[in-house]
């Protein structure tokens, strides 16, 4: 007999509490609201702080700013040339 009133009771709305109450809902909002606030957060730092476009002409007579495909290349000709294999150890 007590299981039928235990099963009324949670079936009766007006025992149960309101939605926002409930740990669950703060859940289910507040992953998906996080990661918007987050990603917000991101979009403004990088509005902020732009790189700047290097000018590629400039770059051949300062070193300082060769361009990441060429520094790319050089470290891959370097490893291609010391040709070694992982089963070399």
């Amino acid at each position: 007999m007590e299981n039928s009133k235990t099963s009324s009771a949670v079936l009766d709305p007006s025992l149960q509490p309101p939605w926002w109450r409930l740990p669950i809902v703060w859940m289910v909002i507040g992953g998906p609201a996080a990661v918007v606030v987050a990603s917000l957060f991101t979009v403004g730092i990088a509005v902020k702080h732009v790189d700047p476009v290097i000018d590629v002409s400039k770059a051949q007579s300062q070193p300082g700013l060769t361009p990441a495909i060429q520094g790319r290349n050089q470290a891959a000709q370097q490893a291609a040339e010391k040709s070694y294999q992982p089963a070399d150890r």
